[in-house]
């Protein structure tokens, strides 16, 4: 068998096909593939130049590489305001203007710097290069301005070039690094296929950017889910978590990451709170995205942000939660079946929300926080003997409480369970004849407080 690194041997082997030999019958004796041996053919091939040289296609080839590397140079040379015997300092200012324009070993052989140095000029040494991080911030801003007006229809070679029209002088590949900094994304082959699994005609976007601090419970809820592996069968969970008291509102167990799984949580947290209004944040899993997750979504006004493709940090806080999950209780429990798998999860959540003291909430636990916000907002409290003396005082007392619904401008599906227990209070501390006599009041008081 012939050595197939000797380049004298692939010559004679092409010699004997161009003298009319047969393909199959110098690959049987050669033991080479037939396309092997056709792309030394043509890599060996002979070619007779305009000045009657005799060449090969691959010598060919390397010299134009060749010609071209020197024509770079020589622009190169041409473009800076020094020379290669210029101090280093100079010379690697004067190429980090060309940097992704011409490749870095035209770029150090024009003025003989080395490639290691000028890498570590430009990756290394930009903390105190002004220059560099202006021109940088320039950039975004140009491409954020671009990218919006094509209505995040262009990619990487359409920013770049409407950057050329604008006079800028930069690559793709460096356009490329500042739109993935930037999460900057173009719509592309998968955008129809994304689109039907929203199952509406819009782009979900990322309302929460990462704005994980909120100023009041309800406002924004979190969500994912993760599984847990027991006696070979995967157990898929599902939270969701409010970010204003990292209180986990509902968690659901099963057997398949399924729509169904998403949707119980979903209604239990729903539930239980009653709410005006509300974001909840998760990932793109198709069980978020489903119709029927967006369906429930849209008939109770809930507004959907969606982490960015691939950046699981848009979702932080559920997945901190699952990481202190699987290290506090999954992983530290041998499970015998999947009823003490559920047993477990739920005394854990009851453990994190009512006794365990959470660092982000000044070591307070989730349910103390929400305690001593609604404690904030209630009216001051006021005495037996001011309410069940005169009708004046009862009267007084009453309207003081109706401006206090008024004033915070709450409506009957806000009410939560502490404020709708104020008029059963409120009953029990009134004489007859003072209930009597404000009946009126008292029929308005139950219009802010159903079913009491």
């Amino acid at each position: 068998m012939y050595n197939k690194t000797d380049v004298k041997t692939k010559r004679k082997l092409v010699g004997r096909y161009q003298a009319g030999e047969s393909v199959d019958k110098i690959c049987h004796e050669s033991g080479i593939s037939r396309s092997t041996m056709y792309y030394w053919t043509k890599l060996h091939r002979v070619q007779t130049t305009g000045s009657g040289v005799i060449v090969t296609s691959r010598e060919l080839y390397s010299a134009k590489r060749q010609i071209k590397k020197y024509e770079d140079i020589i622009r190169v040379l041409k473009t800076v305001d020094c020379t290669v015997s210029s101090p280093l300092r100079s010379k690697l200012k004067a190429l980090e203007l060309l940097y992704g324009e011409y490749s870095v070993h035209v770029l150090c052989e024009a003025l003989d710097v080395p490639r290691g140095t000028f890498y570590n000029h430009i990756l290394r040494s930009k903390g105190d290069n002004s220059w560099f991080m202006k021109r940088r911030t320039e950039l975004m801003d140009s491409i954020q301005t671009i990218y919006n007006d094509s209505n995040q229809v262009f990619g990487v070679g359409k920013v770049r070039a409407v950057l050329a029209n604008q006079g800028y002088v930069v690559s793709e590949k460096i356009v490329a690094e500042l739109m993935r900094e930037m999460g900057l994304y173009s719509v592309g082959i998968s955008a129809k296929k994304a689109n039907r699994s929203l199952g509406w005609n819009e782009r979900r976007t990322n309302l929460l950017k990462r704005e994980f601090d909120v100023d009041r419970p309800d406002k924004v809820w979190a969500s994912d889910v993760t599984f847990f592996k027991l006696k070979d069968r995967h157990y898929y969970i599902c939270i969701f978590i409010d970010l204003f008291s990292r209180k986990i509102l509902a968690i659901s167990v099963g057997r398949n990451n399924s729509t169904h799984l998403v949707e119980t949580a979903f209604m239990n947290a729903y539930a239980a709170r009653q709410l005006k209004e509300l974001i909840i944040h998760t990932d793109r899993g198709s069980v978020y995205t489903s119709y029927s997750m967006q369906k429930i979504l849209k008939q109770n006004n809930v507004a959907h942000s969606l982490s960015q493709v691939g950046k699981p940090y848009d979702n932080a806080v559920a997945e901190s939660f699952f990481a202190t999950l699987k290290k506090e209780e999954l992983y530290r429990v041998m499970y015998k079946s999947e009823a003490e798998l559920r047993s477990s999860l739920t005394k854990y959540i009851d453990f994190y929300n009512a006794t365990r003291p959470h660092q982000y909430l000044g070591y307070r636990t989730p349910d103390q926080a929400e305690v001593e916000f609604r404690q904030s907002k209630k009216i001051p409290e006021l005495k037996t003997s001011e309410v069940g003396g005169s009708k004046s005082n009862f009267s007084d007392f009453l309207s003081r409480v109706l401006v206090f619904f008024h004033s915070n401008k709450i409506k009957r599906r806000s009410v939560n369970l502490d404020d709708s227990k104020l008029f059963v209070q409120i009953a029990y501390m009134i004489p007859f004849g003072d209930r009597t006599g404000n009946r009126t009041r008292i029929a308005r008081m139950k219009t802010w407080c159903p079913n009491r």
